[in-house]
């Protein structure tokens, strides 16, 4: 497989990973990883659904306290139809069990804003915040967002 072909492979997961057209930032080492071998690779293995990568991504950034990356992931989960609400606050109940209540309950909250969010959205005629969900993945790897660049 050439390059190119797995850069477009790595950026085609990773879109459908993250629910949103990602730029490729060309010269970023991280990046570059990120795309080439994260999202061109791993993301790509046979053998787990998108669901289930999903439920493990989440419970893992959950477990760090990465409630940023969870927002991104519930967001994402929700807008490509892998989690509903239900099935999310579930998921924080399961987790609090396991990673005690300080980071159960900061998914279960994380889980609350993006649906409330985009129930808000939805009510008032928008579609998705895609710059927005670009912005804080580009801030993730570069440290910068689109706009600061």
């Amino acid at each position: 497989m050439s390059t190119d072909d797995i850069r477009s492979r790595g950026l085609a997961k990773m879109n459908e990973v993250y629910g949103w057209e990602m730029p490729d930032i060309e010269g970023d080492p991280y990046f570059d990883l990120t795309v080439d071998h994260l999202f061109g690779d791993i993301w790509n293995r046979p053998g787990l659904t998108m669901r289930e990568k999903r439920i493990m991504t989440l419970t893992a950034v959950t477990a760090v306290g990465r409630q940023d990356l969870a927002e991104i992931q519930v967001n994402a989960a929700m807008l490509n139809g892998e989690l509903d609400h239900t099935e999310l606050k579930e998921i924080a109940v399961f987790l609090t069990q396991y990673l005690g209540f300080p980071l159960g309950s900061g998914l279960n909250g994380t889980v609350d804003k993006v649906a409330n969010n985009r129930r808000k959205a939805a009510e008032r005629g928008e579609g998705e915040d895609k710059r927005a969900n670009v912005n804080a993945a580009v801030k993730m790897s570069s440290g910068r967002t689109l706009d600061e660049q």
